[in-house]
């Protein structure tokens, strides 16, 4: 019978976390290799796998070959290459330079994975690859379903915790890719991450469509932009330990448009930096992505909005994090949002609690757009859904979302949208006490539709607390730390506001003053 995954990913990282103590290696000079290796150990496994079912195949006239490996979508591996060639090396053989070859020799028979892989084994010592490859190589006995996939997330995930603000570059929770996916719904067409990290706004896609039994293979066209050209190598690894391909590119999305979206895809997902500033607006003041207009404050999330916005077709649906002060930002920050409300692109607004991200305890909004209400009774509507306390306390310092709790705030949704309601992770009996009639309503503390008349009121406010409220009975939990932060936040953004406005009453002082 098969072991649980979740135990078995949990007992692999803490050898695997050992061997790196011992070795004296810092978790980002031993994440890459690592995370490599599980890489192997997958394609090693589907090779193993399509060679049983070729066996019976072959006649005397014609042998398998590599086209026939690759004409079923699995990577060709040559002999000196298998995991069990490598871990059946003798003693004295230089590992780390055997496993170097054995990834060049994958990347030159699968093309398609061309400058990809690590090849810096070198720098671990014999002893510990080694043993990473005895720790690794008896997984397929062990697990079940997609069990590669899911190691490698888990190790991401645990590389991204422990490398701290570098970690959170890469990698956003699982709990709220999840919940943007089940929300946008991408059962099919074209998926754009412009911010793609690691990949795992791909990978939840590509899980939605399976677990509505549909190949991501066939359903789905992946295409990223991302910034390091490192983490452009690990997008490309977990989409193929997950049995997916993509058009991953590098390129700084301020900037460049790799992917020339404008309006050409189904799906956008992003986790995209909160509140960057320096962003060049003389390079990008002509370009087509900002149809709103620039924002004049020194902070790019207005810019990140638009790009986001302006690559969805005529039906396309985007969700994406964003900071939580853009949600009231003001000055031109507020025209670009009345214009995007007023425009009727924006469906669904989440409140998220703090302590969700590795890296930052700051809570954060979801936003989702959608192109293609306008012609549906949602028009000019909005639904907010404040999220923030429905979660899992997972440790002291972090929180998630359970399967049921995602499934029941998708589903909130679903019923505010008219769309059929899903019960997979046993949500109904949460739903049938908010909901007893199976029909949307608005619930004091849960969630609230309001009409664009009614959001103007407010001053444009995309906040959900400020319309959510509090549930009846209930006091407004008031957390001190959280709120100090939300005000620190916004602070900065004031300290920027006004310093930009000091620098352009000085230009116009400067010009009055010639002028005289």
């Amino acid at each position: 019978m098969a072991q649980n995954n979740s135990e078995v990913e949990k007992r692999l990282w803490a050898v695997a976390d050992e061997l790196r103590a011992n070795s004296g290696l810092k978790s980002s000079e031993y994440s890459t290799p690592v995370l490599g290796l599980i890489f192997l150990r997958y394609a090693d496994y589907k090779f193993t796998e399509e060679e049983k079912a070729l066996s019976g195949k072959s006649t005397g006239r014609r042998q398998t070959g590599k086209e026939d490996y690759q004409a079923q979508g699995v990577l060709y591996i040559r002999e000196t290459a298998r995991f069990k060639s490598l871990i059946n090396l003798p003693e004295g053989e230089n590992v780390g330079q055997k496993i170097n070859d054995a990834m060049k020799d994958i990347e030159t028979d699968n093309p398609s994975l061309s400058g990809i892989l690590p090849k810096n084994y070198n720098a671990i010592e014999n002893a510990t690859l080694r043993e990473l490859l005895k720790l690794l190589s008896p997984v397929p006995q062990n697990i079940e379903g997609d069990a590669f996939g899911k190691i490698y997330e888990y190790f991401l995930g645990e590389f991204a915790r422990n490398e701290g603000a570098k970690g959170g570059e890469y990698y956003t929770p699982t709990s709220l890719v999840k919940l943007i996916v089940e929300i946008i719904e991408p059962y099919r067409g074209r998926i754009l991450d412009h911010a793609c990290g690691s990949g795992g706004m791909f990978v939840q896609s590509a899980r939605f469509v399976q677990n509505h039994h549909k190949s991501p293979g066939s359903e789905l066209a992946i295409y990223g932009e991302e910034k390091t050209a490192d983490t452009v190598k690990l997008c490309k690894m977990n989409l193929a330990v997950h049995g997916l391909e993509g058009e991953i590119l590098e390129g700084n999305s301020y900037y460049e448009d790799r992917h020339n979206s404008p309006g050409k895809f189904d799906f956008v997902m992003a986790n995209p930096p909160f509140n960057v500033n320096k962003v060049d607006k003389e390079r990008i003041k002509d370009d087509p992505r900002f149809p709103f207009g620039i924002p004049r404050t020194d902070n790019a999330n207005y810019l990140w909005i638009q790009i986001f916005y302006s690559a969805l077709n005529a039906s396309g649906r985007a969700g994406f994090v964003m900071a939580n002060s853009a949600a009231d930002a003001r000055a031109s920050e507020l025209e670009i949002r009345q214009q995007m409300i007023e425009a009727g692109v924006v469906d669904v607004m989440v409140a998220i609690g703090p302590n969700f991200f590795y890296t930052v305890t700051l809570p954060c909004t979801l936003w989702f757009l959608d192109r293609g209400k306008k012609n549906t009774p949602r028009a000019d509507k909005v639904l907010f859904v404040d999220a923030r306390n429905t979660y899992q306390q997972v440790d002291r310092a972090h929180r998630e979302f359970t399967d049921q709790q995602l499934e029941f705030l998708a589903n909130i949704v679903r019923l505010y949208r008219g769309e059929k309601l899903e019960n997979a992770h046993q949500s109904a009996v949460m739903l049938t006490e908010k909901f007893p009639d199976n029909a949307y309503t608005d619930i004091p503390g849960l969630c609230k539709v309001e009409t664009i008349k009614e959001i103007e009121a407010q001053g444009w406010s995309l906040n959900p607390g400020r319309y959510v409220g509090v549930a009846e009975g209930e006091s407004d939990d008031f957390d001190f730390k959280e709120r100090l932060e939300e005000l620190n936040e916004e602070l900065e953004k004031l300290n920027t506001e006004a310093h930009d406005l000091e620098e352009r009453i000085a230009e116009n002082v400067s010009m009055l003053l010639q002028g005289n």
